[in-house]
């Protein structure tokens, strides 16, 4: 159905290359980042639900619960199977197991009915975690390489734009070759995609799994991660109950129903405003998150048209018409015609609380978003297991705005020609050279000089 690599896949010249005793297999210490990106990572099912105790003892996560947005353990209610036997309670999760005593979780009776205590990292595998009550805890420390796969974090940051060794193979290959390299980075990062997809609708099933693929879409860029964070602590099946009020706890418990939102306001402004503060004190106490637990919203440099407040908004509207938003993801084309339709009385005609109404139709989700949504959630799975009609609509998907990444990928492997103009035109050749970047350029510390894909690729292309 596809044009495949004649002599090996793009996977199988991955592993060749990993293979390869050069500076791609050096592997810097795995630098964690916060509590809050393990958590959702954890509770997106991201790394897994089968684990073991230090002890030896066997692990399965039952029920991940849901968060807890006040004081007290960071997840209640689930359920873990540890021996066969089930434990309901809550769950904690530390970078450390010395977090447990340096947070005075042990001297704190909100923690002792955790039934399990997880660990991202911790060389004094010794230390005991007790509650106040003096019952020991079942600890897991999470395996590092699972713990990267989930973080999919690369050894460089970025990589330099510049022609990289890469750059004289691929254009002495053979054009059909190369057509079929690029499609099969494409799909091995789709594959990578439907892993995640599965794992999360393992986690918490299909609906919850497009809550949070539509709330992360709509962080682009800098407020994924706050996205998501809002849509697991407010998942769609407890909005779904309380639609008229979903807005105001969707605003509430982002954080954007404050005085100081309220006096930056405009007098057109508060009336909607006010609306939603009549509602939110109401039921405050059940949603807003202790100051530890916030929201991290990022809104320095970000367009008014793509502020965090809009896509609260475009999500409250997607909860009000929720089963035409799920039918309409089974399709490609049905996704952009419910995302064209979609309005909104205030935020259809208001940039930010700030501005003043606009006469145009301002979009809740522009055009790139929606690209966004549908080649990193919704086609994954259909191309994986090998969809021809997903693939003939991803290969005409126009790409969206050049990002840094693809722009620096293009320059490396295709240098500042017309052929590097080629492969930026459409959704899926991104895909490939964000791909190809992630796995090699963003591995290599050696700014190319040592990297082994170029020969590797020569050999191949024998």
């Amino acid at each position: 159905m596809f044009i495949f690599l004649c002599m090996c896949g793009y996977k199988e010249l991955l592993e060749e290359v990993r293979d390869h005793k050069g500076a791609v297999l050096e592997q810097n210490a795995l630098v964690l980042p916060n509590e809050l990106h393990l958590q959702a990572l954890w509770y997106g099912g991201q790394m897994g639900r089968e684990f073991a105790t230090i002890d030896g003892r066997a692990v399965r996560i039952v029920q991940f619960g849901h968060w807890n947005h006040a004081a007290g353990p960071d997840f209640l209610h689930t359920a873990v199977e540890i021996d066969g036997e089930i434990h309901a309670g809550s769950l904690e999760l530390d970078h450390t197991f010395a977090d447990w005593d340096n947070h005075g979780h042990g001297s704190n009776e909100d923690f002792d009915d955790v039934v399990l205590h997880v660990v991202f990292g911790d060389e004094a595998k010794s230390r005991f975690t007790r509650t106040s009550n003096h019952r020991a805890v079942p600890q897991v420390i999470v395996p590092e390489l699972i713990l990267r796969e989930a973080l999919q974090i690369p050894l460089m940051a970025q990589a330099a734009a510049h022609v990289g060794r890469c750059f004289m193979p691929l254009a002495e290959m053979h054009q059909g070759n190369l057509d079929a390299l690029m499609r099969e980075a494409a799909m091995h990062r789709a594959s990578i995609k439907a892993k995640r997809r599965a794992r999360t609708i393992d986690a918490l099933g299909e609906e919850e799994w497009l809550w949070q693929a539509i709330s992360e879409t709509m962080g682009y860029r800098p407020n994924k991660l706050a996205m998501t964070l809002l849509a697991q602590r407010l998942p769609i099946g407890l909005l779904r109950e309380c639609p008229a009020d979903c807005e105001s706890i969707l605003f509430g418990a982002a954080g954007f129903l404050t005085a100081e939102v309220h006096d930056a306001a405009l007098n057109d402004t508060r009336g909607y405003l006010r609306d939603l503060w009549e509602i939110w004190w109401k039921v405050r106490d059940d949603y807003e998150p202790t100051h530890d637990r916030k929201i991290p919203w990022k809104l320095s440099g970000i367009r008014p048209i793509n502020h965090p407040q809009r896509r609260v908004a475009c999500l409250a509207t997607i909860v009000h018409h929720w089963e035409d938003f799920r039918v309409a993801c089974l399709d490609f084309a049905g996704s952009q015609d419910f995302f064209q339709a979609l309005r909104h009385p205030y935020w259809s005609h208001h940039y930010t609380v700030k501005s003043k109404r606009s006469m145009r139709n301002l979009a809740l989700m522009g055009a790139d978003r929606l690209t966004d949504f549908q080649i990193n959630h919704l086609m994954p799975a259909y191309l994986v297991d090998g969809d021809r009609g997903a693939w003939e609509y991803y290969e005409k998907l126009q790409a969206p705005a050049i990002s840094e990444k693809v722009d620096k990928a293009s320059i490396r492997l295709f240098g500042d020609i017309e052929r590097r103009k080629k492969y930026l035109r459409q959704a899926w050749q991104h895909q490939a050279l964000l791909q190809i970047y992630q796995d090699f350029c963003l591995q290599d510390i050696s700014d190319c000089a040592e990297c082994p894909f170029p020969e590797q690729l020569a050999q191949w292309r024998g």
